[in-house]
């Protein structure tokens, strides 16, 4: 039996904290990226289909 100090629970709440607060982190780090530029557009356009004029242009076989 443990006289004060930490108990099991504590080291619960603080190991949730500290996973909350890296997250948070991690989300303020690429967010100070994205603002800065420092990101990139991956897509390459491959897959997009052609347009006229903002509709999608149809393929027709027949």
């Amino acid at each position: 039996m443990r006289i004060g100090g930490e108990t099991d629970i504590n080291r619960v709440k603080v190991s949730a904290v500290m996973e909350f607060l890296f997250l948070v982190l991690f989300l303020v780090v690429l967010a100070a990226a994205a603002a800065a530029g420092m990101t990139a557009d991956s897509r390459d356009s491959a897959d997009w289909k052609p347009t006229d004029a903002g509709s999608r242009w149809q393929s027709r076989t027949c």
